[in-house]
């Protein structure tokens, strides 16, 4: 078989995402350029790699073969690539991060923060919901990944690096707005604007709440913070929130942030990666800047846990 690296990218954007249309845009091809590199693949092999069944896009037999060979490549050729950057040093490279919706609000600082130390490193920042980020972490897709503690049970490292306390938010004139030491009892009798189940945010909200014994009204779902933010505003209800998306809203006085009970729920920000994953000097340089300089630059408090899962 003669078949070309370019050929294998394309199929692995068009096998990750089953569509032609997706994986052309991702590439930043056309439509017909994608289908003749997966046409040639197809006659070098000499077998269908996709079937199409009214509008959805599937492997064949072949196609799953192949997408696995396919990511084996392109993993080895990552890891070439670390060691030809390990051999210019942290001067040269670049860094593929992902970072949770929320750690959207302060992951440009970080960035921008390191920059300044190291001018020649080039950065791709993904930012997306918790669920993606992890199969991108099981996939091996990225770097480094910036969220909430990810789940015990993944082979991943991940080192607390500040905290990220959760609040709830109202609306100026709101009723409970300038009260002070609010039962959690209280919050029963209040209808809650609240991330999509998955979510981090979702997630430590209902293992707060359901350890105190409090049951929470939900009158709608989000699936961002600007989302909720923009409904409390308008006066939809209250929300819970990290307080590191809120500098604006609560110097202009948009919102304000109750003063409850038993809050903020403390969480903390989490810098991850593959357990085993040879990390570039770039990365390596990036996780360890972050890791001693977030706390400072994010105006927070360095979080305490232990590194690791």
């Amino acid at each position: 078989m003669n078949i070309t690296f370019r050929q294998l990218q394309v199929f692995e954007a068009v096998a990750r995402l089953l569509s032609f249309t997706r994986a052309a845009e991702a590439l930043h091809l056309s439509q017909p350029a994608v289908s003749m590199q997966i046409t040639q693949l197809e006659g070098q092999i000499g077998l269908p790699l996709f079937e199409q069944l009214g509008k959805k896009v599937f492997l064949t037999e072949a196609g799953r073969e192949l997408y696995h060979y396919s990511r084996v490549i392109a993993a080895q050729l990552d890891e070439a690539k670390s060691v030809f950057e390990a051999l210019k040093g942290i001067s040269h490279g670049h860094l593929n991060i992902a970072v949770a919706s929320t750690a959207n609000y302060f992951a440009a600082r970080l960035l921008a923060a390191f920059a300044k130390q190291h001018g020649g490193v080039t950065f791709s920042l993904d930012v997306t919901n918790r669920e993606t980020l992890l199969q991108r972490l099981i996939n091996n897709d990225t770097d480094l990944v910036i969220m909430g503690k990810p789940p015990d049970e993944l082979d991943l490292e991940a080192e607390a690096f500040t905290d990220n306390p959760l609040v709830i938010i109202a609306a100026p004139d709101h009723l409970l707005a300038g009260q002070h030491a609010i039962p959690l009892a209280r919050l029963q009798q209040e209808s809650f604007v609240v991330r999509e189940p998955g979510s981090g945010t979702r997630i430590a909200m209902e293992r707060f709440f359901n350890e105190q014994g409090i049951h929470l009204v939900t009158g709608m779902e989000m699936t961002s913070n600007e989302a909720i933010k923009q409904a409390v505003e308008a006066g939809l209800g209250l929300g819970i929130v990290s307080i590191h998306t809120l500098m604006l809203e609560l110097e202009t006085r948009r919102l304000v942030a109750l003063d409850v009970q038993g809050l903020p729920i403390l969480r903390h920000w989490y810098v991850v990666y593959r357990r085993g994953k040879r990390l570039s000097p770039a990365a390596v340089a990036f996780r360890q800047f972050v890791l001693d300089n977030a706390h400072a630059l994010l105006g927070g408090d360095r979080a305490t846990p232990s590194a690791g899962k």
